[in-house]
């Protein structure tokens, strides 16, 4: 099969690999239909994820059909069209039930590692992936949800929601204020709405991306480049601060923008992955009585999701603004990493 292989920092093909077989009787075999390009797989082409050894296939989301099961797979079989968890589960464990498949303690990978997909094993940026505990770790496709659209459920869209949305506490009635209106921030965005706060307040550099917000549920945008970013924000809350402040970017100055617009007894929720150490001065926010939650998703919301989007309830489609084959995977690369220029959210790749 074709795969695209990691080869150290700074270097990727598209390349003849051989075709995944089943390891252990719980594998499944998928065919993949559609994939994506996400941040973290940027990060491992920069080198900042050094668990990614030389010869990896890279990827964790996507939608396929599966063309072989495991012995001890029951519960899906050859030709289901599955939707693809970026966390791999052996939902036995003691971090799998207590709804911390983040931290699957299976030696698959790494125990302790529920992002092992592209990162610690073979991904989905193939033809073919081995998918470890099938059952717990794939999904059917609902009749009637597209390959391309169901792709954002194999990651952001859970992303958003689990430590984003519902770390941050959302509730009826709260502000809220999403700080980074990329892929991950949208889909806070597009999620938060399920809770009812009374105003979602897009927050972003880019003013077209705090534009394009409101087309996944933002009732208000600010432009963080006006030197009164703060002031407007306050203005939405009458001057108290928002109820939940959702970093959804990664640097320390989003994380300070965060901070500095959440009221007291308010909460931060950190989605953005930090790539260096970021400031908390405590000897001033002790007394604000926050709450602060970071966190790798679980996944475990992704067939709620789904039935949501089946219902037309969410329609995630809006995240998809590139469409390439494949075989053009490398093209899509170039694509999502020049994201500002070529106003990328998600890249979508259909075999």
């Amino acid at each position: 099969m074709k795969a695209l292989v990691y080869h150290g920092a700074g270097e990727k093909r598209w390349e003849e690999v051989p075709d995944p077989t089943i390891l252990a009787p719980t594998d499944a075999i998928v065919r993949i239909e559609a994939t994506t390009i996400c941040g973290t797989d940027l990060h491992i082409l920069k080198g900042d994820v050094p668990a990614v050894t030389e010869g990896r296939i890279l990827g964790h989301e996507g939608v396929g059909a599966i063309t072989e099961v495991g012995g001890a797979v029951t519960d899906l079989a050859v030709g289901d069209r599955v939707i693809i968890s970026c966390i791999t589960s052996c939902g036995k464990c003691d971090f799998c039930t207590a709804g911390l498949a983040s931290h699957c303690r299976a030696e698959e990978g790494a125990s302790g590692i529920g992002w092992i997909l592209g990162h610690l094993i073979d991904g989905t940026q193939a033809e073919l992936v081995r998918i470890p505990f099938a059952e717990t770790s794939l999904h059917r496709l609902p009749d009637g949800v597209s390959a391309e659209t169901a792709v954002v459920l194999s990651d952001i869209l859970p992303t958003g929601h689990e430590i984003g949305v519902q770390y941050g506490g959302v509730k009826a009635g709260d502000v809220v204020a999403v700080v980074g209106t990329g892929p991950v921030g949208l889909a806070a965005i597009m999620t938060a709405q399920l809770y009812g706060p009374s105003k979602i307040i897009a927050i972003d550099l880019d003013a077209n991306r705090v534009e394009q917000s409101r087309l996944f549920g933002a009732t208000h945008g600010v432009v963080s480049g006006a030197e009164d970013w703060r002031d407007q924000v306050l203005a939405l809350t009458d001057g108290l601060g928002v109820d939940v402040a959702i970093e959804a970017v990664g640097v320390p100055a989003t994380w300070g923008m965060a901070l500095d617009i959440v009221r007291p007894g308010g909460h931060v929720a950190n989605v953005g992955v930090h790539g260096a150490p970021v400031d908390f001065p405590i000897d001033r926010l002790w007394i604000q009585n926050l709450t602060i939650t970071t966190g790798l998703v679980n996944a475990d919301t992704a067939r709620m999701l789904t039935r949501l989007v089946a219902e037309g309830r969410i329609d995630p489609a809006v995240f998809v603004s590139h469409r390439f084959a494949l075989d053009a995977i490398e093209q899509a690369y170039d694509t999502f990493a020049r994201a500002a220029e070529t106003k990328a959210l998600k890249v979508v790749l259909t075999a």
